[in-house]
């Protein structure tokens, strides 16, 4: 049954109907009024989460289960907000480049180092929301080379960027939502919760990541 719930919480994100546009800008955006770029870069930011974004979805869980609690998921969604958004900013005003073929596979080791730390600790230790911001900063880089490929308009560089930015933050708000209401409302004060739902989660969101990292070290 908790499987399945945790089963039914990606699926759901996956299939958005409305938000399930692949990562192509198919206007004229300089013929786009400041109100349609907006929505359009907002809409972008959105569905790099929620469909397509499944690595930073899997990142965003691992954060979300070990402690389900409001203000220790705030903690770590605001660090990995403030993180990625620097990194973002600075590579989209040319300020860093990283390239994709050390940015994929860290980000992959997040995703794994993070659904490890889930299985052996016994609950969330202090110096986890700085390890997120480490993280949140090659996220960032991540994003950023999406948005790259996409392009901005150059006579509304800084609010494309912001919608963009602003649209990955509501998708991790509604994986979190999502997960939340799947599984966090009815089984997270559960005593058996770590044991029948973090730990089995964690195991399966740390085998696709460490086959992500294989992947995108020795076969991108």
């Amino acid at each position: 049954m908790l499987m399945a719930r945790t089963a039914v919480l990606l699926l759901v994100g996956l299939l958005l109907p409305h938000l399930a546009a692949a990562h192509v800008l198919d206007v004229d955006v300089s013929k786009l009024s400041r109100t349609d770029i907006i929505s359009t870069y907002l809409k972008l930011g959105y569905t790099h989460i929620l469909p397509l974004g499944l690595d930073h979805i899997l990142f965003v869980l691992s954060l979300y289960f070990l402690e389900p609690r409001l203000r220790a998921v705030l903690w770590q969604a605001t660090a990995f907000t403030v993180a990625h958004s620097i990194t973002l900013g600075m590579a989209m005003y040319g300020l860093i480049s990283p390239p994709a073929s050390i940015v994929e596979p860290v980000i992959a080791l997040s995703i794994l180092f993070v659904a490890i730390e889930n299985i052996v600790a016994d609950r969330l230790n202090p110096w986890r929301v700085a390890i997120v911001f480490g993280f949140g900063l090659i996220h960032g880089m991540g994003f950023a080379s999406v948005l790259t490929g996409l392009g901005l308009p150059r006579a509304m560089f800084v609010e494309s960027l912001i919608s963009f930015n602003v649209g990955v933050e509501l998708g991790q708000v509604t994986v979190i939502l999502l997960a939340w209401l799947l599984v966090g409302r009815w089984f997270a004060d559960k005593p058996w919760y770590k044991q029948r739902v973090v730990i089995p989660v964690s195991v399966l969101i740390g085998l696709v990541a460490a086959y992500w990292t294989v992947e995108r070290v020795f076969f991108a």
